[in-house]
């Protein structure tokens, strides 16, 4: 069984405190960031963002190596770190995970044939195809005789293609995760800031990328929903374009730079976010005509477009529910290379980055 690429779920690789750097691979930018200090007590070191080219990343998919390299030798020059170790993420829909029962037994040799046997009855593709890996969840509940265990597995030249191109800017993939187990581990940070800490409440993370959006609910330590939406910070552009007759790349440098005309807010950029609210609530529903576990108690806002101005109160207003920016990086103490107000802008994008990078502590 191939387990030395695919660590989708924490605690599969990677020594305690290994030095790594999170790696988050966008259809947009490079975003880096590295952890030191224990897991009680990190300190966020450095972090970098590189844009990328259009389409050099599309649909998930490395399109176009040499450039995608060259954009993590950029971002790995601007960190600064000489720590070459990575973790990277593959998107969540290039991985299948289930979790399965097994009798219970203290030998790994044991539970590999078991997972390998069951494997085939999820997995639409030959195993020498994929890499697959596992990790006890633990002892099934009211049968000893059982574990619970969870199995991910992902096409060969998914992983392969997120691992050359990290190595090609020089740097080693020790960890390639999953996104939205980046996220999870993200939001276990993020929820020690929530009132009563997030213990029994239903917490929504909603990460708006240039793509897509995707809406994660986590239950204490587990993910119970997740939907994603063809709609994200690209749209936005295109609306830039229209209105202002411009290029993608003049739209894209004019949106990132805030400038803009003076018509731009009321005009482009409230519709906009008007819009997305409306996706958000249309999630939040879908998660609570499709869901017994109650209602939904906070939302957190992630990715680029996260701190666009008024659209966390649009969010509250049109789900009714309390929303705010995420910030993986609360609690944290800064290094001195961090500076924190630059640090407040890019935190609510660096999520997966932030996940990646927790990766350094497992046990």
């Amino acid at each position: 069984m191939q387990k030395d690429f695919l660590g989708s779920l924490r605690g599969a690789f990677g020594a305690k405190s290994t030095p790594l750097i999170g790696i988050d691979i966008s259809s947009t930018a490079i975003k880096m960031v590295e952890l030191a200090g224990s897991p009680e007590k990190p300190e966020l070191l450095r972090y970098a963002i590189e844009p990328l080219p259009r389409d050099a990343v599309t649909d998930g998919n490395v399109a176009n190596m040499e450039t995608v390299g060259a954009a993590i030798e950029r971002a790995a020059r601007k960190l600064g770190s000489r720590t070459k170790g990575a973790s990277v993420a593959l998107p969540t829909s290039m991985v299948i995970t289930k979790k399965i029962n097994l009798p219970a037994t203290d030998r790994e040799s044991d539970l590999e044939v078991a997972v390998e046997g069951e494997a085939n009855q999820y997995i639409p593709f030959a195993l020498d195809e994929v890499n697959l890996d596992f990790a006890v969840i633990g002892p099934l509940e009211g049968d000893a005789t059982q574990v619970e265990v969870m199995i991910a597995a992902a096409r060969k030249e998914k992983v392969e293609d997120r691992v050359a191109a990290v190595e090609t800017a020089g740097l080693k993939a020790i960890v390639v995760d999953v996104e939205a187990m980046a996220v999870m581990c993200a939001y276990e940070r993020m929820a020690e800031g929530l009132p009563g800490k997030g213990v029994d409440q239903n917490v929504g993370v909603l990460d708006v990328g240039a793509t897509s959006t995707r809406f994660y609910v986590f239950r204490n330590e587990e993910q119970i929903f997740m939907r994603e939406s063809p709609f994200g910070g690209n749209q936005l552009t295109q609306e830039i374009q229209r209105a202002y007759n411009m290029t993608n790349e003049e739209a894209e440098a004019a949106k990132r730079a805030g400038n803009l005309p003076s018509n731009y807010d009321n005009d482009v950029l409230r519709p906009y976010i008007d819009t997305l609210a409306i996706e958000a609530a249309r999630a939040v529903q879908f998660f609570l005509t499709s869901n017994a576990q109650g209602q939904l108690d906070y939302v957190l806002l992630a990715g680029g477009c996260a701190s666009l101005p008024g659209l966390v109160e649009a969010v509250s207003r049109r789900t009714n529910v309390t929303a705010s920016l995420a910030n993986p990086f609360a609690g944290m103490s800064l290094s001195a290379n961090v500076k924190s107000r630059q640090l407040a802008a890019d935190a609510p994008a660096l999520i997966v980055a932030c996940g990646l990078a927790l990766r350094r502590f497992d046990a």
